[in-house]
């Protein structure tokens, strides 16, 4: 999957806040997230945000 930085992310779960979207801070062998809702950051591995993904929003806002 390429992601980029920037790009918006809608996950399958809810974050404890009630958002699902997320914005890449860090890309690499490591993903690091920031959710849209409350601000929290998390670093997980690719594998598992690859994983948790529903879809990509793009810095231009368009859907991929």
């Amino acid at each position: 999957m390429d992601l980029k930085l920037h790009d918006k992310l809608e996950l399958k779960r809810t974050h404890p806040c009630g958002s699902r979207k997320w914005e890449v801070l860090r890309v690499g062998m490591d993903i690091k997230l920031r959710c849209l809702g409350c601000g929290h950051e998390i670093m997980a591995s690719r594998r598992k945000v690859e994983k948790a993904i529903r879809r990509v929003i793009n810095e231009e806002g368009e859907q991929e």
